[in-house]
Formats: structure tokens, sequence, C-alpha cells
């Protein structure tokens, strides 16, 4: 099966690239399989304290963020199956703040969310993995823009980078992981 390219400018949402541009290059179906251990490297070790913390008032707590971070992947996959299995129906988009404030994150361990969002990337990456070449250059609407299937690979790949770097510098930089 050939390794499916990164991209193109025309091939999502604007908005997405700063997502995108995070993905290194080589195979997005590898990156996809491994690179959850870094992120979960970082939230294993802290207590149900810690997973409490916001950096500041308004923001989301750590356990928000890996709810959320899970929500986004689901709602991507989503996309992605139905793009890929040539499904043109336009797909609406979703208000992540009214995710993460309605969820109940915070009324969870945060050993649940993280095997949770352990689980969501592991269908991610089954799904991945067993796409027909073809597939990967599908493309559909979502939230009125056009989208591909290998764009969401990357948008899914970017958007755990994107949060891993905001929960090291901006969340656990003001914690102290034991």
């Amino acid at each position: 099966m050939s390794e499916p390219q990164r991209p193109q400018a025309g091939e999502y949402n604007p908005y997405y690239h700063k997502y995108i541009e995070r993905v290194p290059d080589g195979d997005i179906r590898s990156l996809i399989r491994v690179q959850l251990a870094d992120t979960l490297a970082l939230l294993r070790p802290l207590t149900e304290a810690q997973a409490g913390h916001r950096y500041a008032e308004d923001k989301w707590t750590v356990r928000q963020v890996v709810g959320h971070m899970t929500d986004v992947e689901r709602i991507m996959m989503y996309r992605a199956l139905r793009i890929a299995r040539g499904d043109q129906t336009p797909l609406p988009g979703f208000d992540e703040n009214v995710y993460a404030n309605t969820a109940g994150f915070d009324q969870r361990s945060l050993r649940s969310l993280v095997g949770e969002l352990e689980a969501t990337r592991g269908a991610t990456a089954a799904l991945f993995h067993n796409l027909p070449a073809e597939a990967w250059e599908r493309t559909g609407t979502a939230n009125d823009n056009p989208v591909s299937v290998r764009a969401i690979a990357y948008i899914i790949a970017g958007h755990e980078l994107h949060h891993r770097e905001i929960l090291q510098s901006r969340y656990l930089s003001a914690v102290v992981v034991p």
C-alpha cells in the first residue's frame, strides 16, 4: 500500500493548517499509531488533583483537555469514515466548548479519560491502517468546507501535537509531576 501524501492547502479548511503543519514528514499511518504514547506518558503520572488544574480561570482543566482530544478525534474519524466510504453528505460542524462544558469530564477520573483516549486512538489507527489507497484521496464537505481523508488524518495527528504542547507549556509547567 502506498504512503498517503501530505494534504494540499485546498483539501481542508485553512483553520486546520496550524495542526497539519505540526505533523512531521513520514508515514501518517505509523505516526497515528505511535504518537499517542508520548501524550500518555505526560498524563499517566498526574494525580487527580493535578488533573483538575486550570492554567487560567476561564480555561479548561487537564481532564477537559483530555476529553476534548477524544471528542475531536471521534468526530474527525466519523468524518474520515464517511468520506472514505464515498458518502458525499455534507457533515456539520460542532462547538468544542459546548462539548467540553457539558460532557462531565471533571466528574470522571483522569485514568478513565486517558483510557478512553487510548481506545479511541486504537480505533483511529485501525481504520487508517486498513484504508485502501484510493480512499485517502476522497474528499467531502465538513462544516461547509472541503476536506480529504488524508487531511483528516493529518488534522488528528496535529491536533494531538497541539494539545500536547499546551499541556506541557501551560498546564504541566505549573504543577509538580511526581
